[in-house]
């Protein structure tokens, strides 16, 4: 009997800790804009668990749902993105913290599929995938679908719902979680990277021993670049932090995955010099096998984008792949030769 009351206490104080969890959600932002109109009703649209909302621009600014006790504007100042989360898990009173970006805004379950996972007192950090919506543009969803590829490069995971629950020690900050405590713990990302502020902090995480986990259920929707020249400019933060991280924090930064497209741009250098100076047969060969492969592997990534997107999506976004590669190859190369701290430039 007095077994059976104990499990009873047990299970009645798990439900009061799962009913008194608060998420505190931080946005950083340059100023208040379109998106961020967008994402607040997707927020307040949220089920099973209370939350708190920190949009953070550089100046002040007018509150726009003022109604909403729950939301509130912090001006910081002209500082990163990075700043701007410290800043909004400082003023949180809740023991999860959600990191969105600006132009992202998630799903109904969002927060009720999340606090299942933090009932593990294990996991400190969770993180899910960031879907184009399907009413972006064309080129947006050409943008997206270039990370769809397995063989090319991308971590389709990211990008949609892909395969079971997994560990992961890395993910980007458009859609991450982590336990309040745990990132006070380890100092929150305390640095002036931009990309890369994810990165930087999950290095940091994974030395607590604890577990982050990939969630793929717990989505987000997530803008793309409009462009080709505004993704290749992003795709180019994208090599040039990674590079750097692979040579400073090399742990869950120096791997194969990221230095292929340097390796790619070396090979492309190559494969000029030996069609137009060298006369050697073996050379000629093993060249035009390097450049059949590279195919192959587009040929997949027309394949993994077609499960997710248009055929016309897929077949464009095989125009931007060489250059997407070979760009982040060659700003992975300065990063990783970078002599000195990198410091992001605010845009």
């Amino acid at each position: 009997m007095e077994r059976h009351l104990h499990i009873f206490l047990l299970v009645v104080g798990l439900r009061n800790s799962i009913n008194n969890m608060l998420f505190s959600i931080i946005i950083p932002v340059k100023s208040i804009n379109d998106y961020v109109r967008e994402t607040v009703p997707y927020i307040q649209a949220l089920t099973g668990h209370e939350w708190e909302l920190f949009i953070i621009p550089n100046n002040v600014e007018e509150n726009e749902w003022p109604k909403d006790e729950r939301i509130s504007i912090i001006d910081s100042g002209r500082v990163g993105p990075a700043d701007k989360r410290d800043l909004g898990a400082q003023k949180a009173s809740g023991n999860i913290l959600v990191f969105l970006d600006d132009d992202s805004y998630p799903d109904i379950n969002f927060l009720k599929i999340a606090n299942n996972y933090f009932l593990d007192s294990e996991i400190i950090a969770i993180g899910g995938p960031a879907i184009t919506p399907k009413d972006d543009s064309f080129w947006q969803h050409v943008s997206g679908a270039v990370f769809l590829g397995r063989l090319t490069g991308g971590f389709p995971e990211r990008y949609v719902p892909f395969g079971p629950p997994k560990e992961i020690d890395d993910w980007p900050t458009v859609n991450l979680m982590v336990r309040r405590e745990v990132f006070l713990s380890v100092g929150g990302f305390d640095c002036n990277y931009w990309p890369g502020d994810d990165t930087f902090l999950c290095f940091k995480l994974k030395k607590t021993g604890k577990k982050m986990m990939y969630v793929p259920k717990m989505v987000v929707w997530h803008h793309r670049r409009a462009g080709f020249f505004l993704h290749l400019k992003q795709v180019g933060s994208y090599g040039l932090h990674r590079g750097y991280f692979a040579r400073h924090y090399p742990e869950t930064s120096f791997r194969l995955k990221f230095l292929v497209p340097s390796a790619l741009l070396f090979f492309v250098f190559v494969s000029f010099f030996v069609a137009f100076w060298s006369q050697n047969t073996f050379l000629f060969w093993l060249i035009l096998l390097g450049w059949l492969t590279y195919i192959l592997a587009l040929i997949s990534a027309l394949f993994d984008s077609i499960k997710h997107e248009s055929f016309l999506v897929s077949l464009v976004t095989l125009l931007y792949l060489p250059p997407t590669h070979l760009y982040y190859g060659f700003n992975f190369m300065m990063g990783f030769l970078r002599k000195g701290k990198l410091v992001s430039k605010l845009r």
